[in-house]
């Protein structure tokens, strides 16, 4: 069975106009926008159009699927929120890609011993500084970061929630009991060029790496730029700088070969091209594939930083708007990819994805597997983010042979478990994440959770 990669394409085409601006050519489709929830909208219309029951959660998330929700479900999905300027691969594959693999399951009238649903999860980029959808899904929100959290222009997560109808804490509500999920797959662009690069048609990922988010304020004084001393001066914009050129030493003392930091967005005030910067806002975000290690990359941020403040006279403040762990993908699932990859003859590498992603949340409570194809030239997140089409049909194809062989009962013993059977790779009962953020100022340090 193969999927049809025309239908795809043509899914892929018609989702990417929603947010499409037509100056820069990117996609704009950030978390809880107008654009987001017009295209949920459209994708439910689309699901029950093809004779899918479908619903959206009190998260935001959009299911549709085959078979009542009597058994263990294989779900399958990814997001369908965007970057500002975003491309028409990221997320959105795997959405589509789903919505394919239900319709060839439907047309072949295949016998499922599993129900098969597909999941657009709701704020997966991050805008308010997690994955809401899929944590919300895992059951690991809790109330005080609902309530606290905001994007880096200050805007809250509950009122941009609420200028689209939903409840912030009604996403408390939407998580699925463990033992409800059978297996997770999850099919997404690499966003790097290691696949491009080898001419590797497809990825299967060994492990996610963890992501921490800061937004940093440096607070001098705001000064006349003609008239102000240089060696007198309390320039924010000059800390920001000193700090830039530290990353490269943070890494090699702290990091690994796998670390990246990025100063992302950056905002000075009062912004006159005659006034010395009184202050710079921006953002910092670390990843790694060890927890440790981003923990050193952090401690190593906030050294470099309170240096910095000293030297230039400034104040140091900051906020951890969130703190990701790196996750492994179920060792199970990760051989069956295999399998089905070697079956239809594609090039392919293991890898790990330096990107978070949706299957993060999930492989906490099920098994869960992620599937990358080549990204052109390595380019994400970016109007000109591209994948060709036979890679994407590639992908889908994998992705259709692995949750077939799971909904059908067909690879209890490489996964390890029967039907309706808790799937072995949980080890623990989900716990809430706390999410914490330690603001460092003249007078101390406070941290809030």
């Amino acid at each position: 069975m193969d999927v049809n990669g025309k239908r795809l394409r043509e899914g892929l085409q018609a989702l990417s106009k929603i947010g499409y601006n037509e100056h820069d050519h990117g996609i704009y489709r950030m978390g809880f926008s107008d654009a987001d929830m017009q295209a949920r909208q459209w994708l439910l219309d689309r699901a029950k159009a093809a004779g899918f029951a479908g619903y959206m959660d009190g998260a935001g998330n959009v299911f549709f699927g085959l078979g009542e929700r009597d058994q263990p479900v294989v779900l399958m999905g990814s997001h369908l929120d965007t970057v500002p300027a975003g491309g028409m691969f990221d997320g959105a594959l795997g959405v589509m890609a789903g919505f394919e693999v239900l319709q060839r399951l439907q047309e072949e009238q295949v016998t499922l011993t599993n129900p098969v649903w597909v999941v657009a999860t709701a704020e997966e980029e991050g805008r308010f500084g997690g994955m809401l959808g899929s944590q919300a899904i895992a059951g690991v929100l809790n109330h005080d970061w609902l309530m606290s959290a905001h994007d880096a222009d200050g805007v809250q997560l509950k009122q941009a929630m609420a200028a689209q109808g939903l409840d912030v804490m009604d996403a408390l509500a939407a998580a699925w009991p463990p033992e409800q999920l059978k297996a997770f797959f999850e099919l997404h662009i690499e966003q790097g060029p290691v696949l491009f690069q080898k001419d590797k048609q497809i990825g299967v990922v060994d492990g996610i790496s963890g992501v921490f988010k800061w937004i940093v304020h440096l607070k001098g004084k705001a000064d006349h730029a003609g008239t102000a001393p240089m060696d007198m001066r309390s320039d924010a914009f000059m800390g920001l700088a000193d700090f830039a050129h530290e990353i490269e030493r943070i890494i090699a003392e702290n990091g690994t070969d796998k670390t990246r930091i990025t100063v992302g967005k950056v905002e000075l005030k009062p912004g006159s091209p005659h006034t010395v910067p009184g202050e710079a806002i921006f953002t910092i975000v670390g990843r790694d594939m060890s927890n440790q290690v981003m923990q050193e990359l952090a401690q190593a941020c906030h050294k470099a930083l309170s240096a910095i403040a000293r030297k230039h006279r400034l104040r140091f403040e900051y906020e951890q708007v969130s703190w990701l762990q790196p996750q492994d993908c179920s060792q199970k699932l990760r051989s069956l990819l295999e399998a089905k990859v070697q079956a239809r003859e594609l090039s392919y590498e293991r890898m790990p994805s330096g990107a978070g992603h949706d299957t993060q949340f999930f492989a906490e409570v099920t098994d869960a597997g992620l599937i990358f194809i080549p990204s052109e030239h390595g380019v994400s997140h970016a109007p000109d983010e591209w994948s060709h089409w036979h890679d994407v049909t590639a992908g889908a194809n994998v992705l259709l042979d692995a949750v077939l062989a799971v909904a059908t009962d067909d690879v209890d013993e490489n996964l390890g478990y029967k039907r309706g059977e808790r799937p072995a790779a949980v080890i623990e009962q989900r716990k809430p994440h706390q999410v914490k953020a330690t603001v460092t100022k003249d007078s101390g340090t406070k941290t809030v959770q």
